[in-house]
């Protein structure tokens, strides 16, 4: 069983993910190379940004998926603002292919108001929402370890390798570290991010061992996938 990547900007002209259809596909190909038979794509949905109408995002992905020489599933990177509210309170939140799990993401500087609440109101109607890159925000270790009780934590593999800047790189690797993190994605927006995303996996290899980077890549990201808060440990 390969890696499952819960978190990739494949998906061509979306985001700030790849630009075409060549280039998406080879960012597919890379992953495969690296190791992963599963791929979620997950473009950003976040409004005044990006928020291409969801029609347009299930045709790219059909087209794309038809071309991949893996496995394509669809998902989301769901900004934390009005329109996760609205999409929240209607059902209509984007989710990882028959799942109940989906992605999201906070503002980096101003954790949002309520906000263990709301992840509460949300676990009890059913969903499981996910934290993407969590060693961005203004959270402490202690506050990630007690949101990661019902959420799942999934750190950016090239935040591990120190591409993201001091503090994310560090943080990461202590999640990891100290069993708070759950799994690890690639965050991949350009081929280049592959090379970092390896070397993220070389890191938890070296520092966790080889059964650590079965159990972050292959094993809890399926598990998640599953509607399941995976064992930290």
């Amino acid at each position: 069983m390969g890696y499952a990547d819960l978190h990739s900007h494949v998906l061509p002209a979306l985001d700030d993910g790849a630009p075409d259809d060549a280039t998406g596909l080879l960012m597919i190909r890379l992953l495969a190379s690296a190791g992963y038979d599963l791929i979620f794509a997950t473009p950003h949905q976040k409004a005044a940004q990006f928020l291409p109408a969801w029609d347009d995002v299930t045709k790219t992905h059909s087209r794309i998926a038809a071309a991949s020489e893996v496995e394509l599933r669809l998902g989301a990177e769901n900004f934390w603002d009005d329109v996760f509210y609205e999409r929240w309170r209607s059902g209509t939140v984007p989710r990882y292919t028959q799942s109940r799990a989906f992605l999201f993401e906070i503002p980096v500087a101003d954790v949002p108001a309520r906000f263990e609440d709301t992840l509460f109101q949300i676990g009890i109607q059913g969903l499981l929402p996910v934290m993407a890159h969590p060693e961005r925000y203004l959270l402490t270790p202690e506050r990630l370890d007690a949101i990661g009780r019902s959420v799942p934590l999934v750190v950016d593999l090239g935040a591990i390798a120190g591409y993201h800047g001091q503090r994310p790189g560090r943080l990461a690797q202590k999640l990891l570290v100290d069993g708070i993190a759950h799994a690890a994605a690639s965050d991949v927006h350009t081929p280049a991010d592959v090379r970092a995303a390896m070397e993220g996996i070389a890191w938890i290899k070296k520092r966790l061992g080889a059964p650590a980077v079965a159990r972050l890549c292959a094993d809890n990201p399926r598990a998640i996938l599953a509607g399941e808060v995976p064992d930290r440990s």
